[in-house]
Formats: C-alpha cells, structure tokens, sequence
C-alpha cells in the first residue's frame, strides 16, 4: 500500500467551508486600510538571509532558531521570511520609495517561523501588517494604534482585547539600561533558566519577556527601561499617552513589554486577550527608527504593526462571531435529466447577467433529482430552481418550504418576485 502524501508538518489547508470567514475579515481590513489612506504593497516570499540577520538580529529567536535558510543553485543564502516589516523597509529603500514623501503602506500574506506547532501558531502563518515611513513622530504611532483598534471594532472583537504600551527610548538609552540589566540577573544568575542564560549575554532585554513562572518574581525586581530613557523619549512617549486619550483608548503601561525584535525603539505596543490561553498577544507592533539605517546611509523613521491572521480568526470563532459567515449559493439549479443541462446553463447565464450580486450555482452531475436536491439543501441554497423534461420550471424556497411552477419563458419574472426573499 502506498503511503498516504500529506501536507508538512504545522502548515494548514483552508478548505472551502472555512474560506469565507476569511474573505469577510480580509474584507474588513482592506476597507479600514483604505479609510485610512493606506496603499497594498505585496512584497516577495523569499528574500537573502543577510535581511533578517541585520535588520531582526542574530541573538532573537527567530534569526538564531525559527527561519527556513537554504542555499540556492547559484550559491546564495536565501530565506523564507519570517516578519514583513524587513521585507518592506527592504523596498522601501531599493525603490526609493520615500525621496521627498512619506509612505504609508499595507501588505498580507505568508510568513514562515520553524516552531513547535499548536492552536493558533503555525510554522506557515498568514500576516497582515502597517508600515509607515517618513513621520517620526508620536501622532503616527497613535494613528496605527487607531487603525488596529477600528480593525478590531468592525470584527466585533474590541470588547475581548486590551492594549498594553511602553517606550523602549532610543538605543544609547538602551544600552545603559542593559548593563544594569546584566549586572541585577547576574546577581540571580541561579534564578535564571537555559533560554535566559543564552540571552543574558547576547540580548538581556529579552528576559524581561520570558514566561517561566518561576523566574516572575526575580524578573518583576529588575531596573525598568522606563527610568533610564531620557527627556525627549519621555516626551514622545506622553504624547502618545495624550493622543490615546483624546481618541478615547483604553491602555496599560507594562514597563515589562519589550517586543521580539531588535529593530524596536521608543513606542511599542500589543493587543492581548484572555480568551486564547498562552497566544494572548492578537497584534504589536511599534517604532523602529533605526531600521532603515542598517540598510542605508540615510536616517528614516518607521514605525508599524503586524496581525496574525489566524490567532485573530481564533479569537472571532473562539467568540463565537463566525455564525452566519459562510458562501452558500443563492440558487442552486436542478434538472430532472441531462438533456436539460444546456437549458441550465443558459438559465443560469440570465440569471447572472440581471442578477450579479446572487451567486448561481449549477447542478452538472448528471445525479438523480432527489440526490441533486440534497446537495443544494445540504449548500444551504435559498432558492431551488429544477429545469423539467416539458419545458416547466419547478421553484421552491426552503426555509418557508414555497413552491411553485412556471414556464420556462416566464421564470425571470418569477425569480424577480422572490428577491425580498433571497436578501
């Protein structure tokens, strides 16, 4: 017997029933997007592998443990991307996409971390991200945290999430910070566990982050960032602060959020539930102003954010707001022989052509109409046309169980009279 081929190991198919939840979220965030003045930019999946080391950094997890790197035919380091805002700074810069203009930009689509997978995180996941060039300061970032909430307020999840900010100051602030930082878990180092070791001298940052409940305590002492940031970090971040406000944004200072990546400075942030367990976290993002300096000789400022498509689709099921959402057909033709296919056909053409916002779909399978029947209840199709031998029209509206015959000269006429129902 041969073995069954099967997809690789935490990546998914979306099959057709699951398809129309995500037409309707991408729906919404394209039209929020668009209010905002935001324009698609779709940008390569694989990219040189110098992109990440630089620009993520080469101690964080995701350079260090979770890329895909392989070596291609002509002998250079490639790699599946793990995040978008590298590949968008990339363009940016090879395009000369911000000479004597600012750019606000959106992009969607598959990202690739090798992880242990689980509910909610994929080795092949599907990211929406916001990237801003060109505006340094903190009205921008209080823009994306808008942005990100009217996303979350047209899927209906606003009342399920909260935002968590902090300011990671500017990287001279960081380094002061971080020797601190060393010189306290250095006192604890028997405290600390493998992961956090390893960190302590490439990334002592990220401890902060760790999720060891046994560590909480010692980690909750720690010198905050906060303290060591310096006037005008200070300021940018109450800004932020008075700009939310005004918009009417609930937040939480954490002193202990940090973000993933190295690129970040000053403004970070992140949405979190508590109706996922562990994957709490359904965006973040921030500031990384020194990004685009790694790649060029000249100093730009971004900042931006990023949604993992699924954990967010997670939550709206998890809620219990993907009820309704589905792609059934809003008529289902039937014939009662196969000769009468080609009338099908053409009965279907018309349809479409007076009707294109009604999704038609034809029965060919030559099955016998009690079969053809089922299927179409089974689709959830609203209205149910059978073409007959004798050139009579059957309609029947199942939810009210209505039926009735006509010729088949006379069945637009018909159909018309059953649009108040099919709406």
């Amino acid at each position: 017997m041969k073995n069954n081929i099967q997809s690789i190991r935490g990546v998914s198919d979306i099959l057709p029933e699951q398809t129309p939840i995500w037409l309707w979220l991408e729906s919404i965030i394209k039209q929020v997007t668009h209010s905002y003045g935001y324009q698609q930019i779709r940008l390569p999946i694989i990219e040189p592998l110098a992109l990440f080391e630089r620009a993520v950094g080469e101690s964080t997890d995701i350079v260090s443990k979770e890329m895909y790197n392989f070596v291609d035919k002509s002998g250079e380091h490639i790699t599946l991307r793990p995040e978008g805002t590298s590949s968008c700074a990339r363009a940016v810069i090879e395009h000369n996409m911000c000479y004597n203009s600012t750019q606000r930009l959106w992009y969607q689509g598959p990202m690739f971390r090798y992880e242990r997978p689980q509910k909610g995180r994929l080795r092949q996941f599907t990211q929406f991200g916001v990237e801003t060039f060109g505006m340094a300061g903190a009205d921008i970032d209080a823009e994306l945290i808008c942005m990100s909430y009217d996303i979350f307020k047209a899927l209906g999840v606003d009342q399920h999430i909260a935002l968590e900010i902090n300011s990671l100051g500017t990287t001279a602030e960081r380094q002061v910070h971080r020797q601190h930082l060393i010189t306290y878990f250095e006192q604890h180092r028997s405290l600390l566990d493998q992961d956090s070791l390893t960190r302590l001298s490439s990334n002592p940052l990220r401890i902060l982050d760790s999720k060891n409940p046994d560590m909480q305590d010692m980690i909750n002492e720690a010198p905050l960032l906060i303290d060591f940031i310096g006037e005008d970090s200070l300021a940018h971040f109450n800004k932020l602060q008075y700009l939310l406000d005004q918009a009417g944004i609930s937040y939480t200072i954490n002193p202990r959020l940090v973000r993933g990546l190295d690129y970040y400075s000053k403004t970070v942030f992140e949405w979190i539930t508590d109706k996922l367990g562990s994957q709490a976290t359904v965006c973040g993002g921030g500031r990384y102003d020194g990004l685009i300096e790694l790649f060029s000789k000249n100093a730009l400022p971004g900042s931006g954010f990023a949604i993992g498509i699924e954990r967010l689709l997670l939550l709206v099921e998890t809620l219990g707001l993907d009820k309704g959402i589905n792609n059934d057909p809003d008529i289902t033709i039937t014939t009662e022989s196969p000769q009468q296919n080609e009338k099908a056909l053409a009965v279907a053409h018309n349809i479409r052509r007076q009707l294109p916002k009604l999704q038609v779909l034809t029965d060919l399978s030559h099955s016998k109409i009690k079969r053809q029947h089922n299927r179409a209840l089974k689709t959830g199709a609203k209205l149910i046309i059978t073409l007959n031998d004798n050139d009579q029209v059957g309609l029947w509206y199942p939810k009210t169980n209505q039926s009735l015959t006509v010729d088949i000269n006379n069945v637009m006429i018909t159909i018309g009279e059953y649009l108040h129902q099919l709406k």
